[in-house]
């Protein structure tokens, strides 16, 4: 665009102070206590569980629960091609086809 093109510097910004003064017109008077409460009446917001990942990485402790869980992988026996084969075929597959292992 070439400066002959340009709006008049004096006009562009008298016509931005024109719609925003009626924009702020039109916006109902806030009571700051009700938009903006103090942190008193907030709950505490939860703080979300550490992930595996997030322990191994070491952002996070391992919580007791993690651990009882980890231990009861650990000890829980381990399965055999034919039972991980039947477990295969009882469930069947998403598609709702119980001939074929998901």
């Amino acid at each position: 665009m070439s400066t002959t093109t340009l709006p008049d510097d004096g006009n562009f910004s008298k016509l931005i102070d024109q719609q925003l003064e009626l924009a702020a017109a039109r916006l109902p008077a806030l009571d700051p206590a009700v938009v903006h409460p103090s942190p008193e009446d907030h709950e505490e917001i939860a703080v979300a569980h550490p992930t595996l990942e997030d322990v191994l990485l070491g952002n996070a402790e391992a919580t007791p629960e993690m651990l009882e869980e980890l231990a009861a992988l650990e000890a829980a026996p381990e399965l055999s091609e034919e039972e991980l084969a039947r477990q295969a075929l009882a469930h069947g597959g998403e598609d709702g086809d119980a001939s074929t292992p998901g």
